[in-house]
């Protein structure tokens, strides 16, 4: 679509936008919010990416929010912005765009905003309750700010509960056997059943939004890395491309394919240890030794290729740093042809033994209309019917010059789930296969000297094995960031398990929680 049929469909005829990259933003009223939201999400049906706040003029109490709808195929965002000023209120967005939501609650915590109008939801999303009150870390005079000198804390932590005969409440966490991160979950039971679920979150919380205002963008980079450690590739490839797309940079050809097989071997190594861990809360003991074995080839060739498991110092703007030579795509090939043999043998085992189905079958079902209403991604989206993938979406890297089908399942249970990461493990093996061979020749980077463009905006998207991420980067006057906004698949996906908790067993819940397996330390940011 040209700019000219862009502005024609998605933008008010009122409205003057400004066109940043693929970036179109314009200005909105508080009366003009909700219509103008409500269209694009309703009558558009454009998926809401994310919604988040900066700070403007700070003597006159200037505030912005800005909502972010992607354009699905065409790749680009339609970004309504609200100015606030002389007051902390806006109007809230969620009683017609119900994911707003979640993001609104960021908002309060963050900024002292207050949606007006926002559904009874007073628990908090990042910060806990010992925060103090009257501070806020997202304002810039946080940090001239002492923090703790005689402030009230922010409220008292009341969980829902439930009344009626013979309900009680077990309590698990924050700290958990092993050493998986912190997260606190309190269940309602009738008997052995689960009728109500609370998710406590927030333990991780690394004021990482913040830490990127004080960044160059080179180091921005690497703290992308570290937002969920097991999907450092996906961060940083989403946030790279988002300062390119400020830049003007140009990503080298080579690059965008070694982009592609970099992510799909995260993947890789991300979906067979979920398969492994759910085979392993059945009691099938068999698949997690063998998913975790096939896990760690995957891992290992991570390092022999760049020198880091976990594929961190890879990206840089303009490409990557790994020249992929001949014996090593040779040796690579050579590799993934043994592993997928490996791996379609253990995932036969598995599919024949009846213990598996059963365990997996019916539990912890996601329907359909909750994963559509509360705007799902990754495995659990997919694995309720719902076709979103950014790979095929918001084509990025050379994905938009590769085959594949997105995997999608409807059954909404752990049987689901389990089997489009499945689907998904052979979709990357063809990827990677595809893009090793036709990976052009060149340089593995472009040249990197660039310049941000002033007071304006960018987003970039990658799709993670949990799902999509997304980075929205916004620069001031001087060309320097001033704002990065990140949401990591997490983030959606913890508000979806209380959804598909209830109904089943309490033994049955490790197996539900693993078969979406949400990071704490991606939700906690």
């Amino acid at each position: 679509m040209t700019e000219v049929e862009i502005q024609e469909k998605y933008i008010p005829k009122w409205a003057v936008s400004k066109v940043h990259g693929n970036c179109f933003v314009f200005d909105i009223t508080p009366e003009q919010l909700v219509d103008v939201c409500s269209e694009l999400f309703h009558v558009h049906q454009l998926p809401i990416k994310t919604v988040f706040a900066s700070q403007g003029d700070i003597k006159s109490g200037e505030y912005y929010i800005h909502y972010v709808f992607g354009v699905p195929v065409e790749n680009f965002y339609i970004i309504p912005r609200l100015l606030i000023i002389g007051t902390t209120e806006f109007p809230s967005l969620a009683n017609s765009v119900y994911p707003a939501s979640l993001y609104e609650g960021g908002i309060r915590e963050m900024f002292g905003l207050e949606p007006i109008g926002r559904p009874s939801e007073a628990q908090p999303v990042l910060l806990h309750e010992n925060w103090p009150a009257e501070i806020f870390p997202m304002r810039k005079d946080f940090m001239d700010i002492p923090l703790m000198n005689g402030h009230s804390k922010s409220m008292e932590y009341h969980f829902s509960k439930v009344d009626g005969e013979g309900i009680y409440e077990v309590p698990v966490g924050p700290v958990h056997a092993g050493i998986i991160e912190p997260g606190h979950f309190r269940f309602s039971m009738a008997g052995e059943r689960i009728v109500r679920l609370e998710a406590k979150l927030g333990w991780m919380h690394k004021g990482s939004e913040k830490m990127f205002e004080k960044l160059s963008p080179s180091d921005g980079v690497r703290l992308a890395e570290h937002i969920a450690g097991d999907s450092s590739f996906a961060h940083s490839t989403a946030f790279c491309q988002a300062v390119e797309g400020l830049g003007g940079t140009i990503v080298s050809d080579r690059a965008q394919y070694a982009r592609v097989i970099f992510g799909e071997l995260e993947r890789l190594a991300g979906h067979s240890s979920d398969l492994g861990f759910i085979l392993s809360d059945t009691g099938f003991n068999f698949g997690l030794a063998q998913c975790g074995r096939l896990r760690e080839q995957i891992m290992q060739a991570c390092e022999k290729l760049t020198g880091h498991r976990f594929l961190r110092g890879v990206n840089i703007f303009g490409g990557v740093y790994v020249h992929l030579r001949k014996g090593e795509i040779e040796e690579l090939l050579q590799l993934l042809h043994g592993w997928k043999k490996e791996f379609e043998e253990i995932i036969k085992i598995a599919d024949d033994n009846s213990m598996v189905f059963n365990r997996l079958s019916g539990a912890g079902i996601l329907a359909h209309q909750v994963a559509i209403d509360h705007c799902a991604v990754g495995v659990p989206a997919r694995a309720s019917g719902v076709i979103v993938d950014s790979r095929i979406d918001f084509p990025y890297a050379a994905y938009g010059k590769l085959h594949h089908e997105v995997s999608v399942e409807y059954g909404g249970d752990v049987l689901a789930r389990f089997n489009v990461r499945k689907r998904e493990v052979l979709t990357s093996l063809a990827l990677i296969n595809e893009a090793l061979q036709a990976m052009p020749d060149g340089e593995p980077v472009s040249p990197r000297e660039m310049t941000l463009r002033k007071n304006s905006y960018a987003v970039g998207i990658s799709e993670g094995w949990r799902g999509e991420i997304v980075y929205v980067v916004v620069t001031d006057e001087n060309g320097n960031i001033s704002r990065v906004s990140l949401r990591d698949p997490s983030f959606l996906g913890w508000h979806l398990i209380p959804h598909a908790a209830p109904g089943n067993v309490l033994l049955d819940f490790p197996l539900i929680n693993k078969s979406f397996n949400l990071s704490y330390s991606g939700n906690d940011k």
